[in-house]
């Protein structure tokens, strides 16, 4: 299950369209709030959120999850790109950071590496560092 959370709809759409081509289930949420409540936490084998939502944020989210013990790959995404939230994401095992508009071939090389065990997080998160993505 790769669970989406992003307050535009258009945005959850798309991008569930996507990740359902791709043969995964998706499960799409307005809010981190209502991901968090929505008993999809378990389920979820890689989230992509928005930064920036209204409530709690994205990197709340991921701060939220990592504190009560769930380790899910995450993929951030943002149209507002900001180089002390990104290094703050990175170094708490995100998988990527996407500046919206993304590129379709972006995401589904970063859903790979969220996909794939451990140390796949670590080279891509290398690969972003070096402007390799």
């Amino acid at each position: 299950m790769i669970s989406i959370v992003d307050d535009d709809e258009s945005v959850r759409e798309a991008t569930k369209c996507l990740v359902r081509s791709l043969g995964y289930e998706a499960a799409t949420f307005c809010s981190a709030e209502e991901f968090l409540g929505s008993g999809h936490v378990k389920l979820t084998a890689c989230l992509i959120t928005d930064v920036q939502m209204p409530g709690l944020s994205g990197v709340e989210l991921q701060d939220r999850l990592i504190t009560d013990g769930h380790r899910v790959p995450v993929i951030f995404i943002t149209a507002f790109p900001d180089e002390r939230i990104w290094r703050r994401v990175i170094q708490a095992s995100a998988i990527g950071f996407l500046d919206k508009p993304f590129s379709e071939d972006h995401l589904i090389e970063h859903l790979n590496a969220a996909l794939k065990h451990d140390g796949a997080s670590e080279a891509l998160g290398n690969r972003i560092s070096l402007g390799i993505l």
